[in-house]
């Protein structure tokens, strides 16, 4: 379904569409904020924010790796 619309998407917008993975990225977010000593009411309310986040560090580091390739 991603795909789908991630195709749709590029027929309306004049940038690059790219697709990445994003599973994992709540837990991980998580897994930080606890090791942070968040507590379960402060993870919550920020684990939106810290998986993009972490989504974001995952796709600038793949970027940089792939540019270092060449």
């Amino acid at each position: 379904a991603a795909t789908a619309v991630a195709r749709r998407l590029a027929t309306l917008v004049d940038v690059p569409v790219e697709l990445h993975d994003e599973r994992r990225t709540t837990v991980t977010a998580d897994r930080a904020m606890l090791e942070a000593g968040l507590n379960a009411i402060e993870r919550r309310q920020r684990v939106d924010k810290v998986a993009a986040a972490v989504m974001l560090q995952s796709w600038l580091d793949k970027q940089r790796h792939l540019r270092a390739r060449t």
